[in-house]
């Protein structure tokens, strides 16, 4: 189903659900039924109640005239508004006045990015501080635009907005699975709609270097594996991000997660033989790839534990010439190093690192990592630029002006802050754990209790996890931030980690949850409805891909050379369904191979938006509201009837391996279509709902934990996304 342009299904799951907003006001200045779906949600916002149409607009600037850079913009604006808002239906085009002040802070952490929009019938006005401004207040407007069936109107509004945060990131992992350059254009393009203003680009890692580097070609040439990005295409892609307001730090991991650059220059290594060189493989006795039962190797390698030798001075050479031919190429002052996850055995296994820690009174391996954490911050600083680093890089007394990034737990902004570091904080916004957009839109970056194990979860998760659990537990005793703390706070960034992503994956699995975070940075600390947030979700989505995101493209392309004779059954399945969270996916491709990265579990969305739907009927049902019965009908025939149809196309492993979820599926939507009729609901039939909701929910129970399985794992790595709507029609039927 779509409208216009607008792609209105993703991969089937998005059917009916923008109808409404695309429809639902009629033109010539007619009453505005519902507000528009902005998001981010501005600082403030009013409306009058009314909606113009509009043929196009006329972009005129007052004051000043515009430079090269906002001429670009406004041509990116007019061909997105085209985009979005299809045929004029005969109205004028309407007038847009911007005027706008200099800033010479543009791509700093300190640009001017208020700006003022004021929608009338008389035409549109935007003023802005400078041009950061300017394209935030555009972004808004484009989103004030929705079609009826008489053609596009505009919604009439006064907005004053200025962000909550100066740091709104994602984070892009290009090591463990290259992404093209038009992939991360295509990323860049969404940021800028929902005003995000940084791009943290995580480049080399144990797995993978990703840039070109003219003084150290070995290590694109060995740790490229022939997928890597030129500096011209670097430069490309930074001067793209920085039209539309966006700047890119780079992240170039060190002292741990240097397999590639090891292997590159396995002098620099901490433990000798490096992993996966030759000389390891000989060591071995083995070819490694072939997994001999003769082999000598370890059976479960760790491919992040590899680790440069910090009392190394050749290290320290390395890494400034490294940064020194990086910093040049990126030209943001920020620059992150890393610094996370350094194995300690990588260290105190060396005895003559061991040595040098008991001569020079390092007492651990955090303490001499901060000791190097200084001599890199010295580096970077020399080279004019400002050092970032994960929040292990703050366990042991570091210069103040390194920024730390915390991702182990919430507790780490209360610790870094304390110690006088600016924070980003990314811990609770990880989108690689696959949770929906409703838990990462509760987490608040100010909020220290908000993301972590609770002192009881991280007992229970010691047994497995060890001594490392503590950086992930929370301190229920922790005092809030003071005010002093909170200045400290920069903003957030949202990673995704590719280890579980390809290029094909990539639109989907960063959106829409990254728009729901993206409102989390901007918007006032009071903007929490998360049923308003879900209730907006659709209708970005479709804004983005009207304006060049492929998630829904992707995704029925999957699904065509999966189930190419009838691609339905796969359809309403993946539809209906979310993957697995936690790192369980991880955990199931570790275990049976990347083929899981093109099946269903690689199709099925965090934020199932058709689910949320009918969970959202459901629950106005289990309320009282009978009148919705229909729709939840409409929505559950299919799905009932949906497991014949899988069974006959299931014809492969990856397919059949979804078998199981597919019966209960279908078994759960014809329990909910006689939740939905009157009596009939007697024993017998409460206990066989129960006991399909229990199945349904064990798979759910099986990956609750960050880094913690209990139970068995769905092979095929999909949860029910429809079950808590099911499970209130049931509790509800008489």
């Amino acid at each position: 189903m779509t409208t216009g342009r607008y792609s209105l299904f993703r991969a089937g799951r998005v059917a009916l659900l923008a109808a409404a907003a695309l429809t639902g006001a009629s033109a010539r200045a007619a009453p505005l039924l519902t507000p528009p779906s902005l998001m981010p949600i501005p600082k403030s916002v009013a409306y009058t109640g009314a909606a113009q149409p509009i043929g196009g607009m006329t972009v005129l600037w007052d004051g000043r005239a515009p430079t090269p850079l906002l001429k670009r913009a406004a041509t990116r604006f007019l061909q997105r508004l085209a985009a979005l808002a299809g045929p004029g239906g005969g109205a004028a085009p309407v007038a847009l006045h911007i005027r706008y002040g200099v800033d010479p802070d543009y791509l700093t952490l300190h640009e001017k990015e208020h700006y003022t929009l004021a929608v009338t019938p008389g035409g549109v006005e935007l003023r802005a501080d400078g041009p950061a401004g300017v394209l935030r207040g555009l972004a808004t407007l484009l989103q004030l635009v929705r079609r009826t069936p008489e053609g596009p109107v505009l919604t009439d509004a006064s907005i004053d907005d200025t962000p909550r945060f100066l740091w709104r990131g994602l984070m892009i992992d290009v090591a463990r699975h290259f992404l093209s350059v038009e992939t991360m254009k295509r990323q860049l393009d969404a940021m800028e709609l929902v005003k995000l203003n940084v791009l943290h680009w995580h480049l080399s890692d144990g797995t993978g270097f990703r840039v070109e580097s003219l003084r150290y070609p070995k290590l694109q040439q060995i740790g490229g594996h022939d997928q890597y990005y030129t500096q011209a295409q670097v430069r490309e892609i930074i001067a793209y991000a920085a039209d539309r307001g966006i700047r890119i730090v780079p992240e170039f991991d060190i002292p741990g997660h240097t397999l590639a650059i090891l292997q590159a220059y396995p002098g620099l290594a901490a433990q000798q033989p490096v992993p996966l060189t030759p000389a390891w493989l000989k060591t071995c006795q083995t070819d490694f790839s072939k997994s001999s039962s003769t082999t000598s190797c370890p059976k479960h390698l760790n491919l992040n534990n590899a680790a440069l030798d910090p009392t190394s001075p050749d290290v320290l050479r390395f890494a400034e010439g490294l940064y020194a031919e990086m910093g040049r190429l990126f030209p943001d002052r920020y620059f992150h190093s890393g610094g996370d996850e350094v194995s300690p055995d990588q260290w105190t296994g060396n005895p003559a690192i061991a040595a040098y820690m008991k001569a020079h009174g390092y007492a651990d391996a955090p303490a001499i990592q901060a000791a190097f954490t200084a001599r890199v911050e010295q580096v970077l600083a020399r080279q004019g630029k400002i050092m970032m680093g994960w929040d292990e890089v703050s366990e042991a007394p570091i210069p103040k002006d390194v920024v730390v990034e915390v991702w182990r737990s919430s507790k780490w902004t209360g610790l870094a802050t304390a110690g006088g570091h600016p924070v980003v904080v990314s811990a609770g916004y990880y989108l690689d754990l696959l949770r929906p957009s409703r838990t990462h839109y509760a987490v608040d970056p100010f909020d220290l209790q908000s993301d972590g194990f609770s002192p009881a979860e991280g007992a229970a998760a010691r047994v497995k996890m060890g001594a490392m659990v503590d950086a992930f537990t929370l301190d229920p005793a922790q005092s809030p931030l003071t005010d002093a703390q909170k200045s400290l706070v920069l903003g957030g960034e949202a990673p995704l980690w590719s280890e579980v992503v390809t290029d094909e994956m990539e639109d989907a699995r960063l959106w829409p949850r990254s728009a729901a975070i993206a409102e989390r940075f901007w918007s006032p600390e009071t903007v929490r409805d998360v049923d308003d947030m879900e209730r907006r979700l659709p209708d970005v989505l479709a804004e983005l891909e009207a304006t060049g995101l492929l998630a829904t493209q992707h995704d029925s392309e999957m699904i065509d050379r999966l189930t190419p004779g009838n691609v339905t059954p796969l359809r309403l399945l993946t539809a209906a369904t979310r993957p697995v969270m936690n790192y369980a996916l991880n955990r199931l491709v570790t275990r049976n191979g990347d083929a899981m990265l093109t099946g269903p579990a690689a199709i099925a969305a965090p934020d199932s938006l058709l689910a949320i739907r009918f969970n959202r009927l459901a629950a106005r049902y289990a309320a009282g509201d009978r009148g919705v019965a229909a729709d939840l009908r409409a929505l559950l025939t299919p799905w009932a009837a949906n497991d014949a149809a899988y069974r006959a196309v299931a014809t492969t492993p990856l397919l059949k391996e979804a078998l199981p979820v597919s019966h209960l599926l279908s078994a759960l939507a014809r329990t909910g279509l006689a939740a939905l009729q009157p009596g009939g609901h007697d024993a017998a039939w409460r206990s066989e709902a129960e006991r399909q909701i229990a199945a349904a929910q064990s798979a759910y129970d099986s990956c609750s934990r960050r880094m913690s399985t209990t139970g068995s794992l769905p092979p095929s790595g999909l949860l029910i996304g429809f079950l808590p709507g099911v499970r209130a029609l049931v509790t509800a039927a008489r």
